[in-house]
């Protein structure tokens, strides 16, 4: 049993020195930020797709390409406006007079990493084509199904949905997505460090210069590390407890589902892997709760017109709770 302990450990040093060269590469072109790098690393180790929130301007899109580019991997990026159409993103069939017959041709979103920039700027019609490849992995088109290569993550960008020209994506798709990264403003410091960076020209060399830390092998073997850590018993009730009390709290509208509770054990496992552990602990299941709670709860009419926020709520209800020891 011991062994079994131990090998993982030795293995998990090597996933973390791939982390570590991430963050670095990632840190040479992006300031600050680094609670929304942590948890797209995360993310992406826990096998999930992510949602990164922010208003324009805040390095979103910047910081997913720089992810995308540290992995070795078939990338695609899709611009969401108001007129595309769902074919434009899943692929079409498209008749073949040599054979006289269709051929499926493969939209953008056959990639390991896809780029969705802007998701809330296209219609419901257009966000319906993602509801079966995010769940499920695979496309259907005329009767047939296409499965998707491993990994496969989508990166969704958005505005703030206060934003002119956004559409609020719907409960079903939002719960789709592991997390919920909310991308803030950079303090007065990162800000200079920025238009120092700007104005020395530095950071379009530094693009140009980024070369890859992991292949897309290496994603699916450290994803299969990741899910054999270790959790307690007591964990899995802790975690559980934090959602079936998000169902009962008075301040939500709509709870959180297993999906949600699933997806807390799996960004805590990431989490733990991340920072060198093969086992999860409280404080990593605390600090993950919020960015996959965040997006699948909704307040009651009465604390959104007080200004409470999801997170707030989040923070109440795991301080009801007793941390397991």
């Amino acid at each position: 049993m011991e062994d079994e302990i131990f090998v993982p450990r030795t293995d998990l040093s090597r996933l973390n020195h791939a982390v570590e060269q991430i963050k670095a590469t990632i840190s040479k072109i992006v300031v600050g930020q680094q609670q929304t790098i942590d948890l797209l690393i995360a993310g992406i180790l826990a096998d999930g797709h992510l949602l990164i929130e922010g208003v324009p301007g805040v390095a979103k899109t910047l910081t997913a390409k720089l992810i995308a580019r540290a992995i070795d991997a078939r990338y695609s990026r899709i611009q969401f406006t108001p007129d595309l159409m769902p074919s434009d993103v899943i692929g079409t069939s498209v008749f073949n007079p040599k054979t006289t017959a269709f051929e499926f041709k493969q939209g953008p979103v056959f990639g390991n990493i896809v780029l969705i920039d802007e998701v809330n700027r296209a219609p419901a019609k257009t966000q319906s084509a993602l509801f079966e490849v995010m769940e499920e992995r695979q496309v259907t088109v005329d009767g047939h199904r296409y499965q998707m290569d491993e990994p496969f993550i989508i990166l969704a960008t958005q505005n703030p949905v206060e934003q002119e020209g956004t559409y609020r994506l719907p409960e079903a798709q939002l719960d789709r997505f592991l997390f919920k990264i909310e991308v803030k403003y950079p303090t007065l410091e990162d800000e200079i460090a920025i238009l120092t960076q700007q104005h020395q020209h530095k950071t379009t060399e530094q693009l140009t210069e980024i070369q890859p830390v992991l292949s897309a092998q290496d994603i699916v073997a450290i994803r299969k590390q990741v899910r054999e850590l270790f959790v307690e018993p007591k964990l899995l009730e802790f975690v559980a407890k934090i959602v079936f009390e998000t169902r009962q709290s008075k301040s939500l509208y709509l709870g959180g589902s297993p999906r949600a509770s699933l997806a807390i054990i799996n960004g805590a496992k990431a989490l733990a892997a991340m920072k060198g552990r093969d086992f999860v602990t409280p404080e990593d299941i605390i600090w993950i709760a919020p960015a996959v709670l965040r997006h699948r709860i909704m307040l009651t009419p009465d604390k959104e017109m007080e200004g409470v926020t999801p997170d707030e709520v989040v923070s109440q209800i795991i301080q009801k709770i007793e941390i397991p020891r």
